[in-house]
C-alpha cells in the first residue's frame, strides 16, 4: 500500500483497494494508522494520497531528510568548501547536531573523499543517473526512525554506507550498518534492492562478510579503499 502511493502521482482509496484486493474497510484504517504512511504520506484535498518520498528516480522528496541529497554528477563536480557549506545547511535544516567537538566534520570530510575515490575508480561507467544523500535523517516518530550516513542510490539498489574512522571491525557497529535496512526496503520500495554495509576508513586492502550476531545475516565490512569491490559484487563491473 505505501508503495503504490509513493510511486503514483495521487491515489484513492478505493484505487489501492482495487490494486491491493484488500477490503476497502481495512485500506481506511491503515491509511490513517500505519505508521510509514501516517508519518511520511499525506492527502490532497481531491482525496487522492501521495509520498513525501517519491518512488520513482529522481527520488523526490528525499533530499527533505538528508544533510545533502544529489546526482553523483553534481557531487563529484562540487568543491569540498561548497559541498561542506551545502551539507551543513542541510543538517540543520533537518535538525542534525553539528557539535563539532568530536571531530564531526572531519569525519564528514573522511566520507567524501572516499565517495570521490569510489567514483573515480566507475569514471568509465555511466553513473550519471545516481544518486547520492549524506546524513539521512527520517525522524517522524518513534514508529519511524531511519539514520543513514551514506546512501548511493543506482537505477535498482540501494547501498547504505556505514562510517567508522576505525581499522578494527567492531560486533556492535556491525549492527548499527544493517539496523535500518528493513526499513529502507519500505521507503525505497520493492523495485530497489537495499545492500548495507559498514566502511572503516582508518582500515587498508579489507573486504570481507561478517555474519551478524545473533543472526544467520551477513553484512560486507570494506576499507575505503576496497569500496569498489562492494559495488563491484552486484554490477560485475570487472568482468
Amino acid at each position: 500500500m505505501y508503495s503504490l502511493i509513493c510511486s503514483s502521482d495521487g491515489i484513492k482509496a478505493r484505487d489501492i483497494a482495487r490494486y491491493t484486493g484488500a477490503d476497502k474497510t481495512v485500506i481506511n484504517r491503515l491509511l490513517y494508522s500505519a505508521p510509514f504512511i501516517h508519518e511520511l504520506c499525506y492527502r490532497d484535498s481531491g482525496y487522492r494520497w501521495h509520498g513525501l518520498i517519491r518512488q520513482a528516480h529522481p527520488h523526490t522528496g528525499l533530499g527533505d531528510f538528508c544533510g545533502y541529497y544529489g546526482s553523483v554528477t553534481r557531487f563529484t563536480g562540487q568543491s569540498e568548501d561548497e559541498w561542506m557549506e551545502e551539507l551543513k545547511a542541510g543538517c540543520r535544516q533537518i535538525g542534525r547536531n553539528l557539535n563539532d567537538t568530536r571531530g564531526l566534520f572531519h569525519s564528514f570530510r573522511d566520507a567524501r573523499e572516499v565517495m570521490l575515490g569510489l567514483f573515480r575508480d566507475l569514471e568509465a561507467l555511466d553513473i550519471s543517473s545516481w544518486e547520492i544523500c549524506f546524513e539521512l535523517r527520517i525522524r517522524k516518530s518513534r514508529h519511524v526512525r531511519i539514520y543513514a550516513d551514506v546512501l548511493v542510490i543506482t537505477m535498482d539498489r540501494v547501498f547504505s554506507l556505514e562510517f567508522k574512522m576505525k581499522d578494527v571491525i567492531d560486533p556492535g557497529e556491525e549492527l548499527q550498518a544493517a539496523k535500518y535496512a528493513r526499513y529502507l526496503d519500505i521507503i525505497f520500495g520493492p523495485e530497489y534492492e537495499v545492500i548495507p554495509a559498514l566502511v572503516l576508513t582508518r582500515a587498508s586492502d579489507l573486504y570481507t562478510w561478517q555474519q551478524l550476531p545473533h543472526s544467520t545475516a551477513q553484512l560486507p565490512v570494506c576499507s575505503g579503499d576496497m569500496l569498489f569491490n562492494l559495488f563491484d559484487e552486484y554490477y560485475s563491473f570487472l568482468g
